[in-house]
Parts: structure tokens; sequence; C-alpha cells
């Protein structure tokens, strides 16, 4: 009965929903081994700040000994010789505080910028997921928009072949248009089989993501529009990418990083001045055997002056002031790469706009071309060979409006990206163009 009660539910329940983007992205989020691998790098880089403080904090340290000793004391005034078997021990504590370390200031100061770092490379894993999973699941899209346009163009092109052979053999058309319908079929045949093997790699990529086969995923609305970029201006674009990118962000922190150590390497040359504690107790015997104990306790400050290392400092300077060059480089080479990504993505979206706009015409306008086309061959003004390639036309627009529509949200991704702004809610605005009730 509960059975019956459950199934009867389900039909009541509509159509299966079927996974949609945002269902992937979380699911990614969950098992895509180099997010994860990411999240434990962020985990690890954070420590570089309590690791940076502990340079400015006392250090407490504690030893002890044990000691057995066997003695043998002889003496010239008197003959024969004594020996002393006895066991020494002791313990101490001791206590250390920088009070002048300026390299451990220095290596503080640099912690903060390469948690900062940590930070920035994760925001850059994150934004990397998405743009993985949003390609992945867009080409999966469009391999099953490839497969279903084949197999149309296939059903078409078999029915003109079945026509071709049937006119042959009552007489009204030449055993031309048979050849030609059936070189079209054998074609569209061989692209049927790449177009189900290209589905299948597409579907195997976003299997390695989620770590699980993605199943049926929801299609495009049909009034599914990609918008305008935000602001118009691509120059705004480039000027937001050339400060916020997250690749700048990373590089800046390099450098600042770099800019630091120099100081770092420098403050070998400075003194450093520490507190000292010391408490402590020993026991042993003296040379007449008799048992000694002594506690101690004592501070004071230590002074070091470093003068000649073999020339390490100055060798290790120069290598730093080297690196400095070299990040502040790539800072502004990772400035231009932005601005060039801001650049290209957003022309690929206002072209991609206008290349939808144009798809969608020239989609109309082939199939109305081959509505003539049938029309015309059926009253004997067009021959087979006009119908077959206007059905390809058909086939061939409709391909290329899927993909440049896919590409054209993905362009978007990629121009949010590239100012560093990409993330959860436009996987959540995008997953709006998506019905849940259609499945591919």
């Amino acid at each position: 009965m509960r059975t019956l009660i459950c199934l009867f539910a389900l039909s009541l329940a509509g159509p299966a929903l079927s996974a949609d983007l945002l269902q992937i992205y979380r699911a990614a989020q969950d098992n895509d081994p180099n997010y994860a691998a990411a999240r434990s790098t962020l985990e690890a880089g954070r420590e570089k700040l309590p690791q940076g403080l502990a340079g400015l904090l006392p250090s407490l340290s504690a030893s002890g000994n044990s000691s057995w000793n066997e003695n043998e004391l002889s003496s010239s005034l008197s003959p024969g010789s004594t020996h002393q078997n006895f066991n020494s021990n002791g313990y101490q504590l001791a206590l250390s505080q920088p009070l002048f370390r300026w390299q451990n200031w220095v290596a503080y100061d640099q912690s903060k910028f390469q948690v900062a770092q940590a930070e920035a490379n994760f925001a850059q894993a994150r934004q990397d997921l998405i743009l993985r999973v949003a390609q992945a699941y867009f080409d999966t899209l469009f391999a099953y928009e490839n497969l279903s346009a084949v197999r149309a163009n296939k059903e078409a092109i078999s029915l003109q072949l079945e026509s071709a052979k049937k006119n042959f053999e009552v007489g009204t058309a030449t055993i031309t248009d048979t050849h030609e319908a059936q070189a079209r079929h054998d074609l569209a045949q061989a692209q049927e089989i790449a177009a189900e093997s290209d589905l299948e790699v597409k579907q195997n990529t976003l299997q390695a993501i989620i770590g699980r086969p993605p199943g049926k995923l929801a299609r495009l609305r049909k009034d599914a529009e990609a918008s305008q970029p935000r602001p118009s201006d691509m120059n705004l674009w480039v000027a937001a990418a050339e400060r916020d990118s997250i690749s700048v962000q990373i590089q800046q922190a390099a450098a600042e990083i770099a800019e630091r150590e120099v100081d770092r390497q420098r403050a070998g040359h400075y003194p450093t001045l520490d507190l000292v504690a010391n408490v402590g107790y020993a026991k042993s015997s003296n040379q007449g055997g008799n048992l000694q104990e002594n506690e101690y306790q004592n501070i004071g400050v230590q002074l070091n002056l470093p003068l000649y290392l073999g020339g390490q400092v100055n060798s290790r300077q120069r290598e730093a002031s080297a690196n400095r060059a070299a990040a502040q480089s790539m800072l502004e080479a990772a400035r231009r790469s932005a601005a060039l990504a801001a650049r290209q993505h957003y022309l690929g979206v206002a072209n991609g706009l206008a290349q939808i706009h144009a798809l969608k015409a020239a989609l109309i306008s082939s199939q109305s071309a081959l509505e003539s086309n049938k029309l015309g061959h059926e009253v004997g003004v067009r021959i087979m060979i006009d119908v077959l390639n206007a059905e390809n036309q058909v086939y061939v627009t409709r391909r290329d409006l899927a993909r440049s529509t896919f590409d054209t949200l993905l362009a978007q991704l990629q121009l949010k990206s590239a100012v560093g702004t990409l993330g959860d809610e436009d996987v959540v605005t995008l997953n709006t163009l998506l019905d849940p009730t259609t499945a591919q």
C-alpha cells in the first residue's frame, strides 16, 4: 500500500528535475581535488602569521641532566690513589625575550602579506573552479545540442534518401539524386559517431570535477538571453582588472614580501638584544667526596653584535634585491595580462551578443530557405542537392548558435574573473537561465 502511495505521489510530481549548474558547482566544491588542495594550502598559509609572531614572543625551555662519574685521584705526595664514584644531576629553566631583533619584526610584517597571498591564491582557485565547472557544463550541453542537431540532420537526409530512391524507381528522378543523398547520409552517420564520442569525452571531463557521473543536465531556457556588460565602457573594466584582478593581488603580495625580505637580510648587520633569565639546580661531589648542591637564579640582558660572517649577509642582501626586482617585473606582467584578459573577454561578450543576434536571424532564414527548396524540388525547379545543402545549412546554423550562446555566457564569467569579482552569486544568476524541468 505504501509503495502504491509513493508511486501515485511521484506521478503527481511531474517530470523529474535534472541537475542544474548550481548543483553541479556545489558538488564540485565538495569533490574537486584541486579545490580541496587549494583549501588545505590556504590553511597552511594562514599559519605564517603565528609563525611570524613567534619571533617576537618569549621562549621558554627546560633542560635536565644526570651523569655517573668515576674518578681516580692520585698524588705524588702520597702513594696509591683514591677512587670517587658519584652521581651528579641538575635541571634548568631558561627564559629568553627578544628586546631588539629587527629581522624578527620584518618577518612578522612579511607574514601578514604571506597570509594575504594565501587568501588571494584561494580566491583564484575558487574563481578557477567556477570557470572550470561552467566550461565543462556548457561543453556538455553543447555536445548534446550538437548530437541532437546531427541526428535531426541525419533523419532529414534519410527521408530525402528514401524519397530519392522511390522517385528513381518510378522514373521521376535520376540516379544522381540517390547517390547525392546517399553520400550525405553516410557523412551524417560519420558526424553522428564523432558527436557521440565528443559527448562522452565532455561528460567524463565534468565527472572528473564532481567525482561522479553528472547525469542529466538542465538546459538553457528558450527565452534565455545573455546580458550586456555593465558598465558598458571597456576602459573601466580594464582599469578595474589592473587594480583588482586576483592575479594582480597575488603578485602585489609577492612584491611586498620581496621588499621586506631586503630589509630582513639587511638586518643581519644589526645588533640583537635579548632579555635572558635562568633558574636551576645542580648536585655533584667535590674532590673530597663531599656532596655539593647549588640552586641559582639569574636575569640579565644579552647583546650580540655581528662583525663578520664571511660575506654571507651581503650576498643574501644582493640576492633579496634581485628577487625584489623580479617580483616588481612579475607584478607589471600580471597587470598587463589582466588588462589584456579584460579586453578580450569584454569583446567576447559584446561580439558574442552580436553574433547570437545574427545567427538567430540566419536560422530563421535557413529554415525558410529549406522549406522553399523542398517546395521547389517537388515542383521540379530545384534538384536534390539543393535540398540537402539547405538542410545542412540549418544544421550548421543551429550548431553555431548553440556554440555562440554558450561561449558568450562563459565570456561573461571570464570578464568578471578578470576584474576579481567572480563569485558564487554569479553562478546563482547564471543558473536562473536554466530550466530544471528539461534535461539532456
